[in-house]
């Protein structure tokens, strides 16, 4: 399971690796470069899977358990 994701910013297109948490979702990120705070989009869980180069970890997880893909289920 990788646990960091580089995060690119839709307004202005600042990258930043970041680590994600395991037990948690992340709803919310401000972009270091022009302060834009990133919300998930419509139908993804956290800013990891709406803006980041790799799924939050319980994604990756059910995907390698061949499970159906929630996040953050009885969060």
């Amino acid at each position: 399971m990788q646990l960091r994701s580089t995060l690119s910013c839709p307004n202005c297109g600042q990258r930043a690796t970041e680590t994600m948490p395991t037990d948690a979702c992340q709803f919310f990120y401000d972009c270091n470069g022009c302060g834009m705070m990133l919300r998930p989009k419509s139908g993804d869980c956290c800013v990891f899977c709406s803006f980041g180069d790799v799924p939050c970890a319980p994604i990756q997880e059910a995907k390698h358990n061949n499970g159906a893909a929630s996040c953050c289920v009885g969060s």
